[in-house]
């Protein structure tokens, strides 16, 4: 039954395999026990995308809602105490530099719930207990979860006030950018859409013929927030979200270098149906909202 769940749910024998720990084959044989003990074939036998039958389609649903609520009764059993630290999971860059500068807020509206911040660009299985909550970035809403989209981002050339005065010209056009050091990050998801400097330069191109047609990194990093600490302390500029450098921008301590932007992700809490601890997920989702 979990191999079935793992499969309908992620789409594939492979992904299911990964996620319990097994092979392709395994989770392939498992599902055809469970064939056999149901009399009907569950998933159409194709190539790709794998796809479920009317039975298997029927079975799904069921299934995934009854280990929700054996997750759910679990945790309830293993942690009584309500008051127990709510464990919240988020990418690293936006537990930094968003969440932890907010979190004396959240400590003045609920004093009696702490928090546990575990901040990791990996995707931590809530289903298996890792977390009670979870901050994804991603372009939709995540499957097989609760999830409210909490705010979305946009991509603009940012760099500090202090590298522009140290030039003593005004940036005129967007060729202008390329008298300062352009500082990169690795995009981990590897999405060919990511606002990167590339995708940026090949846009402001339509605005200006004049750029050339590439330009290599002065700096580049694997990690987003050793990219913001490099912009923060002058050393160039970077193609930042607006929402993670959100309060630098308010302050004044980092600028837009350029208007032109390109268009991030959306910001999403997301936690496991049937969960234990929901109206404190609750009261997080709307205190969350209130600080953006």
């Amino acid at each position: 039954m979990h191999a079935f769940e793992a499969a309908a749910r992620l789409g594939s024998f492979k992904a299911a395999a990964a996620e319990l720990g097994v092979t392709p084959t395994a989770i392939s044989h498992q599902v055809r026990s469970l064939e056999e003990i149901c009399g009907r074939k569950l998933f159409q036998r194709r190539p790709r995308p794998l796809v479920l039958t009317s039975a298997g389609a029927r079975l799904f649903p069921i299934l995934r809602n009854g280990f929700d609520l054996l997750a759910g009764s679990l945790a309830a059993v293993a942690e009584p105490d309500v008051q127990s630290p709510l464990r919240v999971t988020s990418p690293n860059a936006f537990a930094s530099r968003w969440l932890v500068p907010r979190l004396p807020k959240w400590r003045e509206a609920n004093p009696a719930v702490p928090l546990e911040i575990i901040g990791t660009d990996a995707v931590l299985d809530l289903r298996a207990g890792a977390a009670d909550v979870a901050i994804r970035y991603t372009r939709r809403p995540p499957l097989g979860v609760a999830a409210q989209e909490v705010c979305r981002d946009s991509f603009f050339p940012i760099c500090s006030p202090r590298l522009l005065a140290s030039d003593g010209r005004a940036i005129e056009r967007v060729a202008d950018l390329l008298r300062y050091p352009l500082i990169h990050f690795g995009w981990m998801n590897r999405d060919p859409d990511a606002p990167t400097w590339p995708r940026w330069l090949a846009t402001a191109r339509s605005i200006d013929p004049d750029l050339v047609p590439d330009k290599a990194w002065d700096l580049s990093f694997r990690e987003e927030l050793h990219a913001i600490d490099a912009v923060v302390a002058g050393q160039g500029i970077a193609i930042c979200s607006d929402v993670v450098v959100g309060r630098e921008l308010e302050n004044g301590s980092l600028v837009k270098a350029h208007p032109l932007s390109l268009p991030g992700y959306s910001f999403y809490v997301v936690w496991m149906h049937h969960s234990p601890r929901s109206a404190i997920i609750e009261s997080f989702l709307a205190w969350m909202r209130t600080v953006t």
